[in-house]
């Protein structure tokens, strides 16, 4: 009787080997239609850049010292600063960029991914100081929001002298550890390949319910928000990025060395934040050596995007301290 079992028990474990290793090629995964080439769903006022094999899409407003960068989120674009970018002019230089996987910068695939990965933490740190270096600072306040706000403070422990100040808008510090170790080999294998572009494509469908959860108040949404939000969408292997992007993600270890961020800091949040809890953002406030906290009353996870206003009346007295009149 107990060799029937284990026979049995072989039996259906080889038939679940066969399911693992073969049934995910026996999936359909269509051909994507209406893609089209990055440059064509550029803006007037879009620009691109070469950083590191890399062409980067990027906004720049404003002159003179000092720098600020914007760097957005998971599933997000440079278009999430359009409110508050004119503001941040009116003190000085303002870029923002599309992180790779994201809005309209390159998404390098396959025989392309030359040298180091752009989907890591890592690379985009570099993208960074590259864009910085382009435009000829030294210096420069980083202001990130959610998983942008990781790549600011990451930046800053990895390249101090480059790094003045730092916003973070209710970022993804405590939770944003990307995949286990254990899992990542499995992850590249050519099965995962085809499931993983059918689990980036949920997007498609689920990204308005993202972003309806992203706001405090989803009927204050524009027309404009979610036609804008959907455009990278329409990018050639957005989905194939995507996956790559999602496979790519470490651990950043931002929240274990928040003792060395002893510059200046900023934390917002929204008081009504269900993607970044606000209680992150309270104890990062609190975590961090010099930081002074804003809450946002009635707010979301994208204060820039929902409360424009109040987010600049918490922004502006901050930045006050990096203005070259105060040197």
């Amino acid at each position: 009787m107990a060799k029937k079992n284990l026979r049995i028990l072989g039996i259906i474990l080889l038939v679940l080997l066969a399911l693992f290793l073969i049934g995910p090629f026996l999936v359909p995964v269509p051909d994507l239609q209406g893609l089209q080439p990055t440059r064509s769903l550029a803006d007037a006022d879009s620009k691109f850049i070469e950083i590191e094999g890399v062409e980067v899409h990027y906004k720049v407003q404003g002159q003179g010292e000092p720098l600020y960068v914007l760097l957005h989120g998971f599933g997000s674009s440079l278009y999430t600063w359009n409110k508050v970018m004119p503001l941040f002019a009116e003190q000085g230089t303002v870029v923002a960029f599309d992180r790779p996987a994201f809005g309209l910068t390159e998404r390098p695939l396959g025989d392309e991914l030359v040298g180091d990965n752009p989907y890591t933490i890592d690379f985009q740190a570099r993208l960074v100081l590259g864009l910085m270096d382009a435009l000829g600072f030294q210096e420069a306040i980083l202001v990130g929001n959610s998983a942008g706000g990781t790549v600011a403070a990451y930046t800053k422990l990895n390249f101090p002298q480059r790094v003045s100040g730092l916003v973070l808008v209710d970022a993804a510090i405590y939770n944003g550890g990307g995949t286990p170790a254990w899992i990542r080999p499995i992850l590249r294998m050519p099965q995962f390949d085809r499931l993983g572009l059918l689990a980036s494509r949920s997007i498609q469908t689920r990204g308005p319910e993202l972003l309806n959860l992203a706001w405090h108040d989803p009927s204050l949404i524009s027309p404009e928000d979610y036609e804008n939000y959907q455009k990278p969408l329409l990018v050639e292997n957005w989905d194939a990025a995507l996956w790559e992007f999602t496979r790519s993600s470490r651990p950043s270890g931002v929240s274990d060395r928040l003792d060395e961020l002893t510059l200046p800091v900023l934390v917002i949040t929204g008081d009504d934040d269900r993607i970044v809890p606000t209680e992150e953002s309270l104890r990062l406030a609190e975590e961090l050596p010099n930081a002074r906290l804003a809450v946002m009353e009635r707010c979301g996870h994208v204060p820039q995007e929902e409360c424009p206003q109040a987010f600049w009346q918490a922004v502006e007295p901050f930045i006050e301290q990096f203005s070259p009149d105060k040197e």
